[in-house]
């Protein structure tokens, strides 16, 4: 297929974009792409290309962009339930403490997720994912972590193998299970750190290696803060993970500077997120390494907080910065990089054109998926975006409504039609 006449064509670069590098668009005016076998298999201006493809089935762009699929490189997307009694207590005032001894807060969420059925998990999951496609994310990081117990872990990582199959959006897990203290190590929590090391993380490498052998091994990831895992407790986890062949992530930084970013570049993490607090130390290692910083601008929305991540900090030091939405029932329960976007815009002082590249090509590599996504190239997966509207800058501009014509996941198109999508 031939999508042509594109009012812009925003391929990006296969690299990470890093500093001051960040928001190089490589724009193609009334640009076309080729598309074969799932990849894409040529680019450039329609005035080359459409005559020499003229019996290719077209799509016609006319007056739209067209830009390679977002990618949510940090989701909490698969629980059970919700909190919304609970945001109505925090916007009367209540006290997350408060809060947390009337039974709401994370353990909330745990309970609900560990008593939910497969089936239950598969199919509130699958809704949220369905809304992350129709705006426009093509691959999306997932996490456990709201069950906190072996098997209950396992279920959610057999939930997210279920979905990743049934598609189209493309699934990358990653294993939480040092999300928060388990309740049942309420005052224990070097006790549930030693469960993970010394027997989570193990039975998970085995379980996925017999139920995904062709697949990687998903993240390990760890929640770096004082609430949730301090610094010796994070190293020891990752530590354990890294050993045992996990590729890492970490939380650092929400709520507290405990050190966290500096430890993910220590220990080759990909990507350290949140990033709130971070120090200018931790910011020149970051920017010294190949760890991308994500931040995730609707998590302090959520929250109705001021302080956001440093991000021109981070680009002035050279650093690689990504884009999230954090989805997740707590905090940040939305499922549109858009609007991720239209914040990072606002918050953290991003052009439009830097927002784009961080939510395409810099989140592609915060999940080590750069080589096949990210970006528009010869041989690349064909994972695309038309945008109803004739200039990439109406990103970040608008916000609150969906300005996705069409997505292009492997090849495929579908059509987006009031949040929902059909195939074209």
């Amino acid at each position: 297929m031939l999508i042509h006449s594109a009012s812009q064509l925003l391929t990006l670069t296969p690299g990470p974009q890093r500093g001051t590098d960040l928001g190089t668009l490589n724009i193609i005016e009334d640009g076309a792409v080729l598309l074969r076998d799932e990849k894409i298999a040529a680019v450039g201006a329609t005035r080359d290309l459409r005559p020499a493809h003229a019996d290719e089935p077209a799509l016609d762009a006319t007056g739209c962009v067209v830009m390679p699929g977002f990618v949510d490189p940090h989701t909490h997307a698969i629980w059970a339930g919700d909190r919304s009694a609970e945001f109505a207590m925090k916007m009367a005032g209540a006290h997350y403490l408060d809060i947390l001894a009337a039974g709401g807060g994370i353990i909330s969420t745990v309970n609900a997720t560990r008593a939910a059925s497969l089936e239950a998990l598969i199919a509130q999951t699958r809704t949220r994912l369905l809304r992350m496609f129709a705006h426009g994310t093509t691959t999306a990081e997932v996490k456990t972590g709201y069950a906190l117990q072996t098997a209950s872990e396992l279920r959610l990582l057999q939930t997210l193998l279920a979905l990743d199959g049934e598609g189209p959006l493309d699934i990358v897990p990653t294993f939480l299970g040092a999300h928060a203290i388990a309740p049942e190590y309420r005052d224990d929590p070097q006790g549930y750190t030693d469960l993970l090391t010394s027997t989570m993380l193990p039975i998970v490498q085995e379980w996925w290696q017999n139920h995904a052998p062709a697949r990687p091994l998903p993240f390990a990831d760890v929640f770096c803060e004082n609430k949730a895992f301090n610094l010796q407790q994070s190293r020891q986890i990752l530590e354990k993970a890294r050993d045992l062949g996990f590729p890492l992530k970490i939380h650092a930084d929400e709520f507290d500077n405990i050190g966290g970013a500096s430890l993910a570049v220590e220990l080759g993490a990909v990507s350290a997120d949140h990033l709130v607090k971070t120090s200018d130390a931790d910011i020149a290692a970051l920017a010294k390494s190949d760890t991308v910083a994500v931040s995730l601008p609707c998590t302090p929305f959520g929250l109705a907080e001021s302080e956001y991540t440093p991000a021109q900090k981070i680009i002035e030091a050279g650093g690689t910065l990504a884009l999230a939405t954090d989805c997740n029932p707590g905090t940040a329960w939305n499922e549109s990089m858009q609007f991720a976007i239209a914040l990072a815009c606002r918050y953290l002082k991003l052009t439009p054109a830097q927002a784009i590249a961080a939510s395409t090509i810099n989140a592609a590599h915060a999940i080590r998926r750069a080589d096949s996504i990210g970006s528009i190239e010869p041989g690349k997966q064909a994972d695309l975006l038309v945008l109803s509207v004739p200039d990439y800058r109406h990103l970040g501009y608008r916000f609150g409504t969906n300005l996705v014509r069409q997505v292009v996941k492997r090849g495929r198109v579908y059509s987006v039609d009031v949040g929902y999508y059909r195939t074209a």
